[in-house]
């Protein structure tokens, strides 16, 4: 399955949400390939930085040509993550193409929902002509949610305008994800935060069950 994480909006936590749902994968014996899309080189960075052996493969292709160059190297793993690019229609356009399991990250704010029709309709413009070959399934993800706030539910029900499912999951702010992201880690790998644990195999399990 390849799976991207993708929206238009920067700074809603892609990389960190690729690294560590691929760290999950590739916990459970799954080979793993990231594809880096943004020509911020965020997880690219990410596995220079780690000092121990890699548990997953990482590869940088900011280009518009995931569909083809993308869907070839899949063929060699058992799931793809594509790590999306930010304002670049082009590559954005591909990986949704090459995509079977698009999540939007969209954090718990009301210029996140605006924001979100963008990424929608560009997948909308791209799923309608390949219909007839695969169905490529959008599933929203809040991120960065916090503790003790009705904000989050708030701003699902505020989805709900797109016709478009919002996964169970949630993932919440937590200092962690950088702390563990400056080590070339992922939260999977630490042991002092159990709940960010919990949620990032929480959300590994519910995008697995995409597939079955």
């Amino acid at each position: 399955m390849i799976i991207s994480f993708l929206n238009q909006k920067g700074g809603v936590g892609k990389t960190t949400l690729a690294i560590n749902v691929a760290g999950y994968l590739a916990s459970k014996g799954l080979k793993i390939l990231v594809i880096d899309a943004d020509e911020q080189r965020s997880s690219l960075n990410w596995a220079r930085m780690r000092e121990i052996d890699p548990i997953f493969t990482t590869v940088g292709m900011p280009e518009p040509i995931l569909h083809k160059d993308g869907v070839t190297l899949a063929k060699e793993y058992d799931h793809v993550i594509i790590d999306g690019p930010p304002r670049v229609y082009a590559v954005a356009r591909s990986a949704i193409v090459a995509s079977d399991l698009v999540v939007i990250p969209v954090q718990p704010s009301p210029y996140d929902v605006w924001a979100a029709e963008e990424i929608i309709n560009l997948i909308k413009e791209v799923a309608v002509p390949l219909s007839e070959i695969k169905k490529i399934k959008p599933a929203f993800l809040i991120n960065r949610k916090i503790h003790g706030t009705a904000i989050g539910r708030d701003v699902q029900d505020a989805l709900a305008q797109y016709s478009i499912p919002c996964l169970k999951t949630a993932i919440h702010q937590r200092v962690v994800y950088a702390d563990t992201a400056a080590e070339g880690k992922t939260v999977l790998e630490q042991d002092t935060n159990k709940q960010a644990k919990e949620e990032m195999m929480s959300l590994g399990e519910e995008i697995l069950n995409f597939e079955r």
